[in-house]
């Protein structure tokens, strides 16, 4: 049954994280999220309703349109495959629960905010606002004010921490450290971790992001690198993982 409830969660991400992708491109451009029609990128031409499909229509056409022949936008689909593998393993990972919950929120601002900060270099404040608000609701009912309240002071002190980072990596830098959206973001990190995990979650973010930078660093002198996508990736690393401050102290202290 298990095996069943994680296919259906993946088709669900699949089908959602199209529906990211529109998201993460439409709030940037303060367009309208939803439109009636599905229209190719290269020719315009309205999509029939198979050619829609997350996923297996772009398999199906080799990633080319049917009319113009032209390139798909292969970000899309990658949003949704990713979308309904993190579905199938928040599901493995956490079952029905008010972690599953929290995972699947965590994913879908994952996907929704690596489309708008790779394509413009921004993470919207609606989409913080919108999941801040959802994950301190959904702790409010199921682990009680006391426990929110905790969980807010630890956001809030993980925010001012970044805050404090960024205007010292102005000062030495003596320019843009840190984007304000990254600032923001990491209230949702205290709030869902808890300070310390929520700055491990930097380092982990800035390793991930190591990689890439020395790349686009050889192939561009003053590469731009968005961050935020980075960071979440940590934070989902460490909230699938189940890693605990105790877990990383106990550690470090075998070490």
């Amino acid at each position: 049954m298990n095996a069943l409830y994680e296919i259906l969660f993946f088709l669900l991400g699949i089908f959602l994280g199209k529906f990211f992708h529109k998201i993460g491109e439409a709030i940037p451009k303060k367009e309208r999220i939803l439109s009636s029609h599905d229209v190719c990128e290269n020719c315009g031409h309205t999509l029939k309703w198979y050619e829609g499909i997350p996923l297996f229509s772009y398999l199906i056409s080799f990633g080319k349109c049917h009319y113009c022949k032209g390139k798909i936008d292969v970000l899309s689909t990658y949003i949704s495959f990713f979308t309904g593998l993190l579905f199938s393993v928040a599901f493995y990972s956490f079952s029905f629960s008010y972690e599953l919950l929290v995972a699947l929120g965590i994913v879908s601002m994952l996907m929704i905010i690596v489309v708008s900060d790779l394509n413009y270099l921004i993470i919207p404040d609606e989409v913080l606002i919108f999941f801040s608000v959802y994950f301190i609701l959904l702790s409010f009912l199921f682990t009680g004010i006391s426990n929110t309240f905790y969980h807010i002071l630890y956001g809030i002190l993980l925010f001012v921490v970044m805050y404090l980072v960024m205007v010292i990596g102005n000062f030495v830098l003596k320019k843009e450290a840190l984007g304000g959206g990254d600032i923001k973001m990491m209230f949702l990190f205290g709030f869902l971790l808890d300070p310390f995990l929520g700055v491990l979650s930097i380092f982990i973010g800035s390793l991930f992001a190591l990689p890439i930078s020395l790349f686009l660093l050889c192939k561009q002198k003053e590469p731009v690198i968005p961050f935020g996508p980075f960071l979440l990736i940590a934070l989902t690393f460490l909230f699938f993982t189940k890693l605990t401050t105790h877990d990383v102290l106990t550690f470090l202290q075998v070490r």
